[in-house]
């Protein structure tokens, strides 16, 4: 049985349907300018369709929140969870069929992003058995795939990007599809937006972005002024879940309403200039009667500094190299040793593989100056380079070892975040230990989902580095390419890994 909503009336009176069952398969591409009725068009969408089909919207305003009390969203403040508890939700909602909206209001550029991606690939990440078909409205898709890189870091903006590409590329496999509105067409990502096969276009004014309206609408470039012509509310609408030709149609009425509705004008008030003058140009009131502002929180105390003037005073010579009485090599093997069971200790907590590489580097810092390392901490890049080391048990000392070295070499060749799942694997294959399972291989990905585990091992394995097999027992056997190295079988839900 095909599933068709109305959207509104074409420009010949008659009823515009989207036939809801294609759209689920091809995806949509809504454009307009601010005051174009997108956000209308999206709510009514939403509306129409709430009785057939799972509903999830990324919304970065807190306009569709108002869905939840007449269809009966669940509604996500994204500014009380965190990244590891949105990846959880998204999946947890999938499972249980739960409409969403994921409120990003009143969080910064960069939080709106990696929430927004982690939240995402909850819905991407989630079992075979839970994929259901679901509608994902994606509001101001500009902020969340962007073109270019702007003032948000890069690793916020790439985690973003790959969700949204996830969403859009790869996403009607796993029953997602994506629906997405921006204010610009030229900046959004193009890879992103070409996935799209249905469009709705609305009032535009920019000449590059009425040409790139036109290409995709299959319009001659002399056609595109009629974007600038278009009334509120009223779109081009072309695609198979729609119409084979360009179809001029206006969005009907909604039964809700967003939060932040645009008031009417309203005149002033009447109140002289003197009366005005006195109230806004007020003496302010005293200190005491002023609310309070809390003063900002004290640096931590640096114990090693204070230690370090207080030396001179208690006849000690002051010593800013903690190993200078040392010889370099047993300073450098000391220092190396140390570093180790810091990292050690940071790993043995069992959150710390889902923790965000700044918060254990801070914690990688406070443990440093306990030991009193002093000026011999490593930076974050080198933090980086060690924490991968660590988690694949690999130590400073068998590090420097020639074939810990090529190891490392041909770990390159992958993402950062893999280079320790491939160190991992090696280690188990060099020492004959059973292949990780997949806990332990999501942890040191920094995930809770197996899903994405597998592919991560499935993804090295494209990359012709590692070649994986099973036994007659189910049990999986990892085999290094040119290095000859196998691991032993291992039981894929086992949640151990090889130790240094």
């Amino acid at each position: 049985m095909t599933v068709a909503i109305e959207m509104g009336s074409t420009t010949a009176g008659a009823p515009a349907m989207l036939d809801l069952e294609e759209l689920l398969a091809t995806r949509l591409l809504v454009q307009g300018n601010s005051g174009s009725g997108k956000s209308h068009l999206l709510r009514r969408l939403l509306e129409q369709s709430s009785p057939w089909v799972q509903q999830a919207i990324i919304d970065p305003e807190g306009d569709f929140v108002t869905l939840a009390e007449s269809f009966g969203h669940l509604v996500i403040d994204a500014q009380a969870q965190t990244e590891q508890s949105l990846q959880l939700a998204g999946e947890r909602a999938r499972m249980h069929r739960v409409s969403t909206v994921l409120n990003l209001e009143g969080l910064d550029a960069e939080n709106q992003l990696r929430r927004a991606a982690a939240f995402l690939g909850g819905l991407f990440e989630v079992d075979r058995d839970h994929w259901y078909p679901m509608l994902v409205v994606v509001d101001e898709a500009q902020l969340f795939a962007p073109a270019a890189a702007g003032e948000i870091s890069d690793e916020a903006r790439k985690l973003s990007l790959g969700a949204m590409t996830n969403l859009m590329c790869r996403g009607r496999k796993r029953g997602l599809a994506g629906i997405i509105a921006t204010q610009r067409l030229a900046k959004l990502a193009k890879n992103v937006a070409a996935e799209a096969s249905n469009f709705l276009m609305g009032r535009t004014f920019l000449d590059i972005d009425m040409a790139r309206a036109a290409d995709l609408l299959g319009m001659e470039r002399r056609q595109a002024e009629a974007f600038r012509d278009l009334e509120r509310g009223h779109f081009i609408a072309l695609g198979p879940a729609m119409s084979r030709r360009p179809l001029s149609l206006r969005i009907g009425v909604t039964q809700t309403q967003p939060r932040n509705v645009i008031q009417r004008l309203t005149p002033l008030p009447r109140a002289g200039l003197e009366d005005a003058r006195a109230v806004i140009l007020a003496a302010p009131p005293p200190e005491s009667s002023r609310p309070q502002r809390r003063p900002p929180a004290a640096p931590a105390p640096d114990l090693l500094s204070q230690l370090m003037a207080a030396a001179p005073q208690l006849g000690a010579a002051p010593r800013t190299d903690l190993f200078e009485a040392l010889p370099s090599r047993e300073a450098l093997a000391e220092q190396r040793a140390r570093l180790d069971r810091i990292l050690g200790a940071i790993l043995a907590d069992p959150e710390a593989g889902f923790r965000a590489i700044g918060v254990l580097y801070q914690d990688f810092l406070v443990r440093c100056r306990i030991e009193g390392l002093g000026s011999n901490i490593p930076e974050l890049p080198a933090f980086r380079r060690m924490l991968t080391r660590a988690r694949a048990g690999v130590s400073a000392e068998m590090a420097d070892e020639e074939i810990w070295q090529d190891v490392s070499t041909r770990a390159s060749a992958l993402p950062e975040d893999m280079q320790g799942i491939f160190m991992m694997i090696a280690r188990a294959a060099k020492d004959g230990a059973p292949c990780p399972g997949d806990p332990a291989i999501a942890r040191a990905y920094g995930t809770r989902s197996l899903g994405r585990a597998r592919r991560v091992l499935a993804y090295i394995e494209e990359q012709g580095l590692i070649v994986c097999q099973t036994d007659g027992a189910g049990r999986r056997i990892v085999t290094l390419v040119e290095l000859a190295w196998v691991t032993a079988p291992g039981d894929t839900l086992a949640d151990d890994a090889v130790s240094a």
